[in-house]
């Protein structure tokens, strides 16, 4: 079938993106689901920064490649085997589609799935497939779902059955910016309710986990980010307190703040600064955890014998260490009986053409989780 798409062709384009367009609109040819495979129609796609850094070049991939990685869609058709979902059925898509047999699943990890993280670094679904081209030209898939596309056919793992009663456009938030950041708070962090938490960078995700931190119990909450903008939206949301980023004295007020230090700081900015600073405002014997996604080749300075001598924990945390299945339906729980309001997160609802535009809005740090709404 002929779907509409956005493709990048070409990392490493000059902002503002509204002029150097380096998502083309163009059509493809897209191939019916195979052997646990599915057909979905998009309901709605979040721009996310990981999309933002393939485009940039800060994160390479095979090119030609339909982007987009967070969404909400309706099934279709399924391919043989696929018994989970069903047509008509609204869906969320994960980006990590897991196996289910590689030793990282096998452990209750399937964010880690080696099958899935090879399947994403090549541009194919799971199972190795290629479902989409362009003049007899492979494209690539993007994280497996791809979708910046009014129609993508996807693994089947990558399919979470979401009820009927939610907002399906809200629900596209749910897939990479919900499962990310209240799974670092909840999952990685494993946050206690009383602690003092620090979120730092409040992106779509950052601000995902400062409600998390919330519904977790979080006291004092504090926010840290360098746009007063989000800093008050941060407020409104129920952080405690508030520092800038580009505050000299950030540190030395977020220590007043948690009187010594976070017992959980949460570091979403990816930038090796923002971890700086998310350690130094940990306290003894706290936990800092990182799910920003930084360049390749930055490299964070660590004090080491403060690790031994503080008792310090540092955890990596990818999409939040979630099994989906099991996650965004709880996820989806909490936001239904309004303790995790995460449609305060959603920016601008846009068409397909705005994409770029919607891309300079990310890039400057100011936006909310813009969705294209098919």
């Amino acid at each position: 079938m002929k779907i509409r798409s956005a493709v990048l062709r070409q990392m490493g384009a000059a902002p503002p993106f509204a002029n150097s367009q380096p998502l083309v609109i163009t059509e493809l040819e897209l191939a019916p689901p195979g052997p646990g495979e599915v057909l979905v129609k998009l309901i709605a796609s979040g721009l996310c920064h990981s999309d933002l850094s393939v485009i940039t070049g800060v994160r390479p991939r095979p090119l030609p490649m339909a982007l987009g990685h967070e969404a909400s869609a309706r099934v279709v058709e399924v391919g043989p085997g696929v018994t989970h979902v069903r047509p008509g059925q609204p869906v969320a898509l994960v980006f990590v589609p897991s196996c289910g047999h590689c030793t990282p699943c096998m452990e209750g990890r399937p964010a880690l799935c080696e099958p899935g993280g090879a399947a994403n670094a090549e541009g194919v679904l799971l199972g190795g497939g290629q479902r989409l081209s362009e003049a007899g030209e492979h494209v690539r898939h993007h994280c497996g779902v791809s979708a910046f596309s009014d129609h993508a056919v996807v693994s089947a793992r990558s399919c979470i059955p979401i009820p009927d009663d939610i907002d399906p456009v809200e629900a596209a938030v749910f897939g990479c910016a919900v499962l990310t950041g209240v799974g670092a708070v909840i999952n990685t962090g494993q946050l206690k309710a009383g602690s003092s938490a620090l979120v730092v960078g409040l992106g779509g995700v950052g601000l995902a986990a400062l409600l998390g931190a919330r519904a977790a119990g979080a006291q004092p909450l504090v926010a840290v980010d360098m746009h007063a903008g989000k800093l008050e939206l941060a407020l409104q949301l129920g952080a405690t307190h508030a520092v800038n980023a580009t505050d000299p004295d950030a540190v030395a007020k977020i220590r007043e703040y948690t009187q010594g230090g976070a017992d959980y700081a949460f570091e979403f900015a990816g930038a090796v600064p923002a971890m700086q600073l998310a350690y130094a405002a940990t306290r003894r014997g706290g936990t800092t955890v990182t799910a920003g996604l930084p360049h390749p080749e930055a490299q964070w300075p660590l004090l080491q014998l403060s690790l031994t001598a503080e008792e310090r924990t540092v955890k990596g945390s990818y999409i939040g260490s979630c099994i989906p299945a099991r996650d965004i339906p709880r996820y989806i729980g909490l936001y239904k009986a309004g303790r995790l309001p995460v449609n305060r997160l959603i920016g601008e609802k846009i068409p397909l053409e705005g994409i770029n535009a919607g891309f300079d809005r990310l890039a400057s740090g100011t936006g909310l989780r813009d969705l294209i709404q098919w």
